[in-house]
């Protein structure tokens, strides 16, 4: 039997597994990807790239703006809208996240919406760039694992035969069934069927019907053909969701006729010329795994977790993940870390998956609570009459407008997005709290606090105005240090501290107005030591007086 040896095999060539490709040819770990499909998605699926996985791309090196190129324009994805139906008068509309400039003070990356069929290719693209690349129609089928290392069974669809693939680490990004999970025998928590919805993604121009009101989601109200159109791109690409029971209706039915006659009854019109090119059913859960490692296997993106589509969690949170794992077990694999390392990835991104599942579920329980707060959980024409009184009223139409309301949250996550923090795992706590915010869900109050992602500020660095998230090594630690902090530089030579990148405002950079250094609430002669994926490890708010020792000491409680 063919074998191969490798130091991590990756299973899965998802966003996520691919992210997890990137970061480890970054890391100089040498890997193998495998995935059962033929190539990249074709349809549209996760559309929301949220800015903290844009951070990541900017530090991988991808071209961020011609990710935003090729998004939707934000003039077209800057709301969310309800109507009856699409093409029929509109009840209300919300913003879509913040998408604005002024959002660049706290990240230089604010959010997108590219649909991941289009995200892949590029993803691909930077995979064979780095020098890996993905081997497709390669269908992983079991393990076995041993004290140094795992042994795959992968079954190669073209050949027809199966090969070995030996490595130290499994990435399992094979997708929320993923086969690696249930071969390790690791349940989900939480309930696996909320809803089931038919997607039908279709071809159309509706530019016409929505010139003046463009947006990127539209809720269909009309109690027949409720759901959801997802503007991919106005003029060509859409996604509509419908709810609908498998047990009672099944998917068999919804051939590409039905389809085109569903989707023209939620648009309002029966004269649009589209093109029904995918139907797929889509189950929405709410769960995380109830661990994310079994000896040297690792669960990564939706084989850790799965989250309702409402906020756009899921594809990120995975990214993340990946983020938060490679370059621990790149320092492990090297033997410049105890193992144990290894095991912070688990204690640091399951809450934070909780945190997401649980926020998700919650936009998504307000959503379907507002239908039987209109009064529009009943038979059909019951509900018509009801909404058609509603919208025919001062009085209903501003009911409306509060339901309506009631969803902004959903819409502005910005907080959950960038401020989530680790409580435990590699960091060093040092005492101070968490920002108390009003609303942790949309409120962001940047902070350098161990655990968190390090502030963004604007900094001038060889004269470029850069993000201070720039200046973060991807290869190691950073250790950042205050305008009168030049003294870390010495600090850091220790052996015990090797491998730490040092970075002096005023010296390496200009820090205008102190604006970097007050957030990250250090004094002038503080010092803050970042890890690659540029969450901070310790902080020192002002210098203490045997600088070598404190840093030696922080280092050796990280790894």
């Amino acid at each position: 039997m063919r074998r191969v040896d490798v130091p991590v095999l990756v299973v899965g060539a998802g966003p996520v597994g691919l992210t997890a490709s990137l970061l480890l040819s970054r890391q100089g770990l040498a890997h193998h990807v495998v995935d059962r499909r033929p190539g990249p998605h074709r349809a549209p699926q996760a559309h929301v790239v949220n800015p903290r996985s844009l951070e990541i791309y900017r530090q991988l090196g991808l071209d961020t703006a011609r990710l935003r190129r090729m998004a939707t324009p934000r003039a077209d994805g800057g709301h969310v809208a309800w109507g009856i139906t699409l093409a029929g008068e509109e009840l209300g509309r919300l913003p879509y996240e913040r998408q604005g400039d002024d959002v660049r003070a706290v990240t230089p990356e604010p959010i997108i919406n590219l649909s991941q069929h289009l995200l892949e290719p590029v993803l691909l693209e930077a995979v064979g760039a780095a020098g890996a690349g993905v081997d497709w129609r390669r269908e992983w089928r079991s393990l076995a694992q041993d004290e140094t290392g795992v042994t795959s069974l992968v079954h190669d669809l073209d050949r027809g035969d199966h090969y070995e693939v030996r490595s130290r680490w499994v990435l399992a990004a094979d997708g929320a069934g993923s086969p690696v999970r249930r071969a390790i025998d690791i349940p989900m928590v939480g309930p696996d069927r909320l809803q089931s919805f038919v997607m039908i993604h279709f071809e159309a121009n509706l530019r016409a019907l929505v010139r003046d009101r463009p947006a990127i989601l539209y809720w269909v109200m009309d109690p027949e053909w409720m759901g959801s159109f997802i503007a991919h791109d106005i003029d060509r690409t859409w996604v509509f969701m419908r709810p609908f029971d498998p047990d009672t209706d099944p998917i068999e039915s919804y051939d590409l006729a039905r389809c085109a006659a569903v989707v023209r009854h939620a648009i309002g019109r029966d004269d649009v010329d589209l093109v029904v090119r995918t139907v797929s059913v889509w189950h929405m859960t709410s769960q995380v795994a109830a661990a994310y490692r079994a000896g040297r296997v690792l669960l990564v993106g939706d084989s850790a977790h799965r989250f309702p589509p409402a906020g756009g969690m899921g594809m990120n949170t995975g990214i993340q993940d990946a983020h938060n794992l490679v370059w621990k077990l790149r320092l492990v694999d090297q033997g410049r870390a105890r193992p144990g390392l290894v095991d912070t990835y688990e204690r640091e991104r399951l809450p934070v998956a909780q945190q997401n599942a649980e926020q998700s579920l919650v936009n998504a329980v307000r959503m379907l609570a507002s239908i039987g707060e209109l009064g529009l959980g009943d038979e059909v024409a019951t509900s018509r009459a009801r909404l058609a009184a509603l919208v025919a009223s001062a009085k209903g139409r501003e009911r409306i407008h509060e339901v309506i309301e009631a969803q902004r949250e959903h819409f502005d996550m910005l907080g959950l997005q960038l401020g989530f923090s680790y409580e435990s795992g590699a960091i060093v706590p040092d005492g101070t709290a968490a920002p108390i915010l009003a609303n942790p869900v949309s409120d962001l109050v940047p902070t350098a606090r161990p655990g968190s992602r390090m502030p963004h500020a604007w900094i001038d660095h060889s004269s470029v105005r850069r993000s201070s998230l720039d200046l973060v090594a991807g290869e190691g630690f950073t250790l950042f240090a205050g305008p009168d902090g030049g003294a870390w530089a010495e600090a850091a030579r220790p052996p015990g501290a090797a491998q730490v990148r040092v970075v002096v405002a005023g010296r390496d950079f200009h820090d205008p107005d102190d604006a970097w250094r007050r957030a990250c609430g250090i004094e002038r002669d503080g010092a803050l030591l970042v890890r690659p994926d540029q969450h901070v490890a310790w902080r020192a708010a002002v210098a203490p007086h045997d600088r070598a020792a404190a840093l030696t000491a922080a280092i050796a409680a990280l790894v």
